[in-house]
């Protein structure tokens, strides 16, 4: 698969299960109860067990619900990342303001991923399932959230982005922005 490499910080693209990935940090499609739901969200709570259910009910009941854009951190309890970036796509409407608050899900959870030290981080295609943000604008947000990120943060520790996609129009899409971003 490609791959895309700014400074120090390498982009990838991987077809398969983000839950099983040897990752510092990985990034759940939240809502905004941190509840765990269906999709990488339902997932990822399964994969990190009791723990995150008991740490992400802490987080709510001191901050209220995430707001979307936002992202918040915790524990990664049974899984292999030490991390998980918690933040809340929007629900998509056709709006300019989509993309912004997409963006913000990027830029935050990287964000996120530095306060804590970490340099490798997965993630999902956030968004795309049941929020229904479209795919091909999806992939574009994501990886030019992310270069953004890296090209304004040189100092950045993060070594390695992968877009841990799930089927093959995922991958389609996002080898299509890496192609463009060559």
């Amino acid at each position: 698969m490609q791959s895309i490499t700014i400074n120090n910080t390498t982009l990838e693209l991987y077809e398969g299960d983000i839950t099983e990935l040897d990752v510092d940090a990985v990034v759940n499609a939240a809502n905004s109860a941190l509840a765990g739901g269906g999709g990488v969200d339902g997932a990822i709570h399964r994969a990190a067990g009791r723990s995150l259910y008991d740490e992400t009910a802490a987080i709510i009941a001191r901050i209220g619900r995430l707001a979307t854009g936002k992202a918040v951190t915790t524990g990664a309890g049974d899984m292999l990342a030490k991390y998980i970036i918690h933040t809340v796509g929007p629900i998509y409407s056709g709006s300019p303001a989509d993309r912004s608050r997409l963006r913000d899900c990027y830029a935050n959870s990287l964000a996120e991923v530095d306060v804590h030290g970490a340099v490798s981080v997965a993630f999902p295609a956030i968004s795309t399932g049941v929020y229904r943000y479209p795919l091909a604008e999806a992939a574009d947000v994501a990886v030019g959230a992310c270069i953004e990120y890296v090209e304004s943060h040189p100092d950045t520790c993060i070594e390695q982005i992968i877009f841990a996609l799930y089927g093959r129009a995922a991958v389609t899409e996002y080898e299509r922005v890496f192609g463009s971003k060559q």
